[in-house]
């Protein structure tokens, strides 16, 4: 029994860890994170297979944390999905690096990799390994030249860029 919990224990602290060469933000700032972010790409996974228009809205929570409501259209169903979520730092909390669950007691990592510290107009964000990746902006468009940073970045980064979706906004 007791080996199972140990198990167990490493397994989900493991989904809340860094990808090898990987470094989350240091001097993140929460206040100026919050708020609506646009998904500009990610690459494909389940939860959002045949979505558009989809959005991040993060909220503080009366005990600290921060309030995740992720939000997109499904394009084969003509309806709006939502999900909420909560999130927590991981460790410091200028260190972008959060672990956010949408599932009880289950959290995975958020890792902010790579963030517009002037303006928080940008953010390149990935989990515990290279499977997850998003491109989120404050505005539902970006400049070539930023498509190209993180095209640049994510390919250096070791990420399967022959599978990113480009989201569409309109």
């Amino acid at each position: 029994m007791r080996f199972f919990l140990v198990l167990s224990m490493l397994f989900l602290s493991a989904c809340t860890g860094l990808p090898k060469g990987i470094q989350p933000v240091d001097d993140f700032e929460l206040p100026k994170y919050l708020g609506t972010w646009y998904e500009i790409a990610r690459l494909d996974h389940s939860f959002e297979r045949g979505m558009t228009q989809v959005t991040a809205n993060y909220e503080m929570r009366e005990d600290g944390g921060v309030k995740v409501t992720n939000r997109g259209f499904k394009t084969d169903e003509k309806t709006w999905n939502s999900a909420d979520g909560k999130a927590f730092f991981v460790d410091e909390t200028n260190i972008g690096h959060l672990k956010v669950s949408f599932f009880g007691p289950f959290y995975g990592s958020y890792v902010v990799y790579e963030l517009d510290k002037v303006g928080y107009q940008y953010a390149f964000i990935t989990s515990y390994n290279r499977d997850y990746l998003w491109f989120l902006s404050r505005t539902p468009e970006v400049s070539e030249e930023l498509k190209q940073q993180f095209i640049k970045q994510a390919k250096e980064l070791g990420f399967a860029m022959d599978e990113i979706i480009w989201v569409s906004q309109s």
